[in-house]
């Protein structure tokens, strides 16, 4: 593939990403919006049912206590007169009443007279109303009601037709409701119970209207309000909020996987040209080297120089060549073990003579470290990378150690390749990995990035801490050969 078809692709898929953009679909913004409708939604409606069912329930309960109170009243009442063989339904409608002996219609008109002064002094009474069969009030603690007859009250007819007991809830007094003529305005809501009243028979004869503002029940239902609400409020922003952070961080990741596609696309589209060109530019180079060394045979004084200076030139652009396609080139090895610090050493050794010129005094402090899993080839060159630029930071001479730093956990082996050079500025610290990047005249700025790269592919680390004018430490991390290290210590 020539340099033209790479870059033409290349150009082409920017054109047609330039002509056809399409907008980025913000799943957390989309997410905070519909996720936060729906749960409110839901927590709301469920705040609204639980609401409704805690007062439903309680007012069932608070109709039948009283059901039961009135009941057990009535026949206490009976008891307590000596009144056997009727029900307290008989005595308030009074049928037959001038058939009874003095002293039975005596005891029973006591009796009768007590359950309703029971009936008066109800706590939390509005009003207290007793209706006979045909829908007569024969008594109330309103006295403008008995004696009237309430038709249409489909309440009163159920309680009558069916012999259970009616609950109704009321917040106001109903405009032109004849029975609802209420001792005291209420504050808050009321309830109206219709309890009936049967004889032996089982028949309803009379039924008994109670209207109360029950103050302690209201009390209770306005807390059970509160700590619904409340839980719901609680649980419907922790579930946001989790599935939020949820979200959020799917989103984060996503975010940094389309970056890093995209850079991935970028990278392999440069290589792809960068390898191009290499492989181009082999051809020229050589056969310029080739007249060059022709014309240096032939050539004399300042000829001869230039010539030199074509030769020289053409050497530094195959060097920057041949590192390209190694940078471009996928990493091939499998994983072994290695001693480090025995390919320190032999790396050490390579830069004997260039260590004396420069007047660098080198060491490794530690003699022994177990073996690391790597590739002794890889391993070389990360570092050959690493000791070149040390080497080039100490133009006047220097100091470069080579040291062993203890891990805790026994699983790592972190190598400390420390110099005294010229350093490094914040900026070019944070972007001393990244491909391409050099500060040094001529450079390429791949070294330190296939170190990251060749670190990162068999488990390892790589770092670096540098300060202006005190000097650079680079640190190697790499994961220990366990089995290899049990057997050599």
């Amino acid at each position: 593939m020539d340099v033209a078809s790479v870059w033409g692709k290349y150009v082409l898929e920017r054109e047609a990403n330039a002509i056809a953009p399409t907008r980025p679909f913000n799943l957390l913004r989309w997410f905070s919006v519909i996720s936060l409708a729906i749960i409110a939604t839901v927590a709301t409606g469920l705040g609204f049912i639980s609401t409704r069912f805690v007062v439903s329930e309680s007012l069932e309960r608070d109709a039948l206590l009283t059901s039961q109170f009135i009941q057990t009243l009535a026949a206490g009442e009976l008891v307590h007169h000596g009144v056997p063989g009727v029900q307290m339904a008989d005595l308030l409608i009074m049928r037959n009443a001038a058939d009874i002996p003095e002293d039975v219609r005596h005891r029973r008109l006591r009796a009768r007279t007590e359950f309703l002064e029971h009936l008066a002094r109800l706590p939390d009474s509005l009003l207290a109303t007793v209706y006979s069969a045909d829908k007569v009030v024969v008594w109330s603690t309103n006295k403008a009601l008995v004696g009237q007859r309430m038709a249409g009250d489909e309440d009163l007819d159920a309680a009558f037709l069916t012999g259970a007991e009616i609950t109704a809830e009321y917040s106001d007094v109903e405009e032109g409701s004849v029975e609802q003529k209420l001792l005291r305005p209420p504050k808050r809501f009321f309830i109206e119970n219709y309890i009936p009243l049967h004889d032996n028979d089982g028949k309803v004869l009379a039924v008994v209207e109670i209207y109360k503002e029950p103050v302690d029940l209201v009390e209770r239902v306005n807390r059970g309000y509160r700590l619904i609400w409340i839980a719901t409020a609680l649980g419907g922003a922790l579930i946001y909020f989790g599935l939020f952070w949820i979200v959020r961080r799917a989103s984060i990741q996503l975010a940094a996987q389309q970056h890093q596609l995209v850079a991935n696309q970028t990278y392999t589209a440069l290589g792809e040209m960068s390898s191009a060109v290499a492989h181009s530019m082999r051809n020229p180079l050589a056969s310029i080297r080739t007249s060059a060394e022709l014309a240096q045979q032939v050539s004399s004084g300042a000829v001869r120089q230039c010539v030199d200076d074509i030769i020289s030139q053409v050497d530094r652009m195959s060097t920057w060549i041949r590192d390209l396609l190694l940078c471009l080139r996928p990493l091939s090895g499998d994983s072994e073990p290695v001693e480090p610090l025995a390919v320190m050493r032999e790396t050490l050794q390579g830069y004997k003579q260039q260590l004396e010129w420069s007047n660098i005094q080198a060491e490794i402090v530690e003699q022994s470290a177990p073996p690391v899993i790597n590739h002794r080839l890889l391993l070389s060159q990360v570092f050959n990378s690493v000791l070149a630029n040390a080497i080039e930071a100490m133009p006047r001479g220097g100091r470069l150690s080579v040291s062993v730093l203890p891990d805790p956990t026994g699983e790592w082996l972190h190598l400390s390749i420390d110099d005294t050079g010229q350093g490094m500025s914040r900026q070019q610290e944070l972007m001393a990995f990244k491909s391409f990047y050099t500060t040094k005249r001529g450079g390429l700025g791949i070294g330190l990035y296939m170190v990251k790269q060749i670190m990162e592919h068999f488990g390892g680390r790589v770092s670096l801490t540098s300060h202006e004018d005190e000097g650079t430490s680079v640190r190697l991390s790499f994961r220990v050969a366990r089995g290899v290290a049990g057997a050599a210590g």
